[in-house]
């Protein structure tokens, strides 16, 4: 596990030879990205528009159509040009001047009274100093703005709905959003997260709690009117026009889905408002917040349960700074804004694309046992969110549109989310990659070519030191033979904390990665997996069994890692993986003797079929005329770059798939029944102890040992019965069976490439 810094005067000659210095873009560290060819010129891809199928109005009227040209702006770095006055004392003077200058809406509420004694001023002037000691830079892209502001002059209140990276996101937004002139955002927060002091802090900063009350059951007294007080306070805060920020992933270092239910139980309310016609509609904004590394988080332990006290918190902060004043390098933060739509359009259109669904039990279970060969053709059915009682109050067709509103919702914001370097650095790392410069260079644009951007700029030497340093604590620097630096990955927590910073990339390559397995899947059968790449090549596969093997794929993969739209179709996506596998020339169409080649796009029955039609009959599709799908056949390039491309992006799902591997091992060794909690306790020690002896340290993560558990619990594997002392997981009768638990380990592991 060692990686090689190349030497300045290696990359000075590799500069010279590829011609003058390229510029990627001109922002952030304001420094050149030498030895990396520009991506379209010297623009970004354009990230976060809205589902051209679900809101194809929104789509067209809320883009901005000079967005790129508009770059991005350092929310925290304020100078004397930010005010009205110039000087020497102002600039000195400049963030008290500048919180004073802010323009805040009035309003009617709570944050009326904060504007009145000045609260909401001092707290922006603090928190602007506190993030210029703790971040590099705050960057938001100033096109993205222009669509929300754009979205804000139709007088329809804003819902923003972000992921959750840090316990810092509920302060960091609403400062941006202020400093951009959106007025107070009033966030929904979550009561787990802080004790009853600091809640009545930001309470009367503007934020949003549900009392506990509202969670009790439907036929509740307290429980009823618990939620008519929510409901009534979220009526007259929509109508007021206030923006709203809710949450849409669960707390950072929560262990279980994804997807929060109290954010879903929000957008509900909101939902239920637009449908109630209380208001006529709302703009829906999706919002991601990416960090090189987050300021709060532990490197090698997830958040306690316990909630954050004032203390706590006054800790923290003390800590940050004096972390900053101790010479650590400060991490840089990217705001990004997705696309506005209308919720109302999504009401209307979303209904039109439901389709039937299946468990994971019974679509996956009878292939896993060899009972079955062919995939059934409908979609899964996965929901590992539970339901609240605010959302009990809805109805159940209403449920359910929530919940795919909200999986469509947090699609767009990881799609729209950055990659930082830190995620690029960890994934070249943890994959053994031998040349870090060049590597780095190739990655990057490798990620933008994909439409992804990323979250830095500047000279390439700088970013990779930059990087290292940020990484310091995972990795060891050792300096050899002419100058040469070797960059070694800390076995043990060092390669688990690089694993989860190297997921923080696999959205940009999800499709090529589950291309990838799904061929090694398929070819595990034909092809000893240690056989050549030239053996490997000159197998056919067929577009039929390709789908096939997908579509296997996909129904084992979370549906909290794929975040396919709801709106998209299981074989849509296989399509796209297939195209995207052509794409990056790692499949090549293959040719059969006495096959219809698939360049020829002539018609084959015109001799029997008339040359006319009547006006406006399309009957007669294309798909008539041409060759069934599974009639076309592939090889693997032959490329030389192909090999170590093919392996790379199978190891981006190897420390999910490695974990689901050992979990199907782990199933004759656990001590069941037990609790959900317990058994993912004894996983998590199978997997640190499977890692001391193997190496694969970047499975012992606690998220991994649960969406193991959890999918294996859909598949059938578990079943939870209820108890005294609570639910308990047991093994199904059909897997204590030794030879299919055998089964199953081996079908999870014929996607894994060693």
């Amino acid at each position: 596990m060692e990686t090689m810094l190349e030497t300045r005067p290696q990359i000075q000659q590799r500069s010279s030879h590829s011609g003058q210095e390229t510029s990627l873009w001109s922002s952030g560290f304001g420094m050149k990205l030498e030895a990396v060819t520009p991506f379209l010129g010297k623009y970004r891809p354009f990230v976060g528009r809205c589902c051209q199928t679900c809101t194809p109005k929104s789509w067209e009227s809320l883009f901005h159509r000079s967005i790129m040209d508009l770059g991005f702006c350092n929310v925290i770095l304020v100078t004397e040009e930010n005010t009205r006055f110039r000087g020497w004392l102002v600039r000195r003077l400049c963030y008290f001047l500048w919180s004073l200058e802010q323009h805040v809406p009035p309003c009617q509420d709570i944050p009326q009274k904060i504007m009145e004694s000045a609260l909401l001023r001092l707290c922006s002037w603090v928190f602007l100093r506190f993030l210029n000691r703790l971040f590099l830079n705050v960057q938001l892209h100033k096109g993205q703005m222009k669509m929300v502001h754009k979205a804000a002059q139709a007088g329809l209140p804003l819902v923003f709905l972000s992921t959750h990276k840090s316990l810092l996101d509920g302060l960091l937004l609403p400062f941006v959003l202020l400093s951009q002139g959106l007025g107070v955002l009033r966030v929904a927060w979550d009561p787990r997260t802080c004790s009853p002091a600091l809640r009545a802090l930001i309470r009367n900063l503007g934020g949003l709690f549900l009392p506990p009350e509202a969670n009790l059951s439907l036929d509740s007294s307290d429980g009823v009117l618990a939620r008519a007080v929510v409901r009534a306070a979220m009526e007259q805060l929509l109508v007021s026009g206030q923006p709203l920020l809710i949450f849409l992933e669960e707390p950072p270092g929560v262990l279980g889905p994804r997807l929060s239910a109290l954010g879903q139980a929000w957008l509900g309310l909101v939902m239920q408002i637009v449908q109630l016609g209380i208001i006529p509609d709302a703009m829906l904004v999706p919002v991601a917040i990416t960090y090189d590394l987050v300021p709060d988080a532990p490197c090698d332990s997830y958040h306690t349960s316990a909630p954050l006290g004032l203390w706590t918190v006054a800790l923290a902060v003390l800590q940050s700074l004096w972390n900053c004043w101790g010479r650590r390098r400060r991490v840089c933060v990217r705001v990004h804004l997705a696309q506005p739509f209308s919720l109302q359009e999504y009401i209307i259109n979303a209904r039109s694309c439901w389709s039937s669904r299946q468990t994971l039990e019974q679509l996956l279970q009878p292939i896993v046992l060899g009972q079955c060969s062919v995939v059934p053709d409908t979609e899964k059915e996965q929901e590992w969110t539970p339901v609240t009682a605010p959302l009990l109050a809805l109805k159940e067709e209403d449920q359910h549109l929530v919940r795919r509103l909200s999986h469509h919702i947090l699609s767009a914001g990881v799609a729209s989310s950055a990659v930082m370097s830190t995620a690029i650095m960890a994934t070249l790392l943890l994959f053994k990659h031998q040349k870090l410069l060049g590597e780095f260079s190739w990655l990057t644009e490798e990620t933008l070519l994909r439409g992804f951007d990323v979250g830095f700029s500047g000279q390439l030497r700088c970013l990779v030191q930059h990087t290292l340093s940020l990484l310091r604590a995972h990795v060891a620097l050792l300096r050899i033979h002419q100058g040469d630096l070797l960059v070694v990955p800390r076995p043990g927590p060092g390669l688990t904390h690089l694993a989860r910073l190297s997921a923080e990339l696999l959205p940009a390559f999800l499709s090529e990665a589950v291309g990838a397995c799904a061929v090694r899947g398929l070819l595990a059968s034909r092809v000893p997996p240690e056989g050549p790449w030239e053996l490997q090549g000159i197998e056919l596969l067929s577009q039929k069994d390709l789908y096939s093997q997908i579509l296997l794929l996909l129904h084992l993969l979370p549906q909290d890692l794929l975040l396919l739209q709801p709106c998209q179709s299981s074989y849509c996506y296989c399509q796209e993986v297939l195209d995207r596998l052509i794409q990056c020339g790692l499949l090549v169409a293959e040719e059969t003797p006495g096959s219809r080649p698939a360049c020829d796009t002539g018609r084959q029955r015109l001799s029997r079929k008339l040359l006319w039609r009547p006006s406006g009959d399309f009957t007669d599709s294309d798909s008539d005329d041409f060759e069934e799908a599974e009639g076309r056949f592939f090889r693997l390039s032959q490329q030389s770059r192909c090999p170590d491309f093919f392996l790379f992006l199978c190891r981006l799902l190897s420390p999910l798939l490695k974990a689901f591997a050992q979990a199907a091992v782990f199933l004759h060794q656990g001590q069941l029944p037990d609790s959900e909690s317990g058994y993912t306790e004894q996983l998590l020690q199978f997997l640190q102890a499977t890692a001391r002896e193997e190496g694969i340290f970047e499975c012992v993560d606690p998220s991994l040992a649960v969406s193991a558990i959890w999918t294996f619990r859909d598949l059938g594997v578990l079943q939870q019965t209820p108890s005294p002392t609570g639910p308990r997981l047991h093994l199904s009768h059909t897997f204590a069976c030794r030879d299919n638990q055998d089964k199953l380990e081996q079908f999870i592991r014929q996607f894994i490439c060693s």
